[in-house]
């Protein structure tokens, strides 16, 4: 099992919950999450232990947030995006090569920022958290647009599989 198969297995990610999840109000409230997740770790210098409570309170909304809101259809740039990622974690072969190599840069990207804002978080060292914060935003608003490139090119595919496109 991969990664990728155990979160939505995790998240309980059916065909509803995709839908769901595609809100663009899912998409930017989880995007929202990271600077309070930042926020409340850092609060542990001001109050000590009991930053678990804001730590914890984010991380119940980050395993609420995918079904929290109405499906939707793929018709805005974040739905579209979701709407891609379903694509990928179901059939990694759909994926073009290039598109693939896109990803796997972006993951690296993703890494290195976690690292600093882990440094950043550890040494209460404003500028990492921030750049680190800075580049994972950057590489996961990347990997949403690629997901909506994907997302497009297999609605072409069907539509052509399909014969009925209107026009060319």
């Amino acid at each position: 099992m991969e990664i990728t198969d155990a979160v939505a297995k995790t998240f309980r990610m059916d065909d509803e919950a995709w839908r769901r999840h595609a809100n663009p109000w899912s998409v930017w409230t989880r995007f929202a999450a990271i600077p309070l997740m930042l926020l409340a770790i850092w609060s542990r210098t001001w109050i000590g232990w009991w930053c678990l409570a804001p730590i914890a309170a984010v991380v119940v909304w980050l395993f609420l947030n995918p079904s929290a809101f109405p499906p939707v259809e793929p018709r805005s740039w974040a739905a579209r995006g979701i709407y891609g990622e379903r694509i990928w974690t179901h059939d990694k072969s759909s994926v073009p090569p290039d598109h693939r190599q896109v990803l796997r840069v972006l993951v690296v990207l993703g890494l290195t920022g976690f690292g600093l804002i882990t440094r950043g978080l550890m040494a209460l060292d404003l500028w990492p958290t921030l750049f680190g914060a800075t580049v994972v935003i950057m590489a996961q608003l990347w990997r949403i647009d690629r997901f909506g490139w994907l997302w497009q090119l297999a609605e072409e595919q069907a539509t052509d599989v399909r014969g009925d496109r209107s026009s060319c």
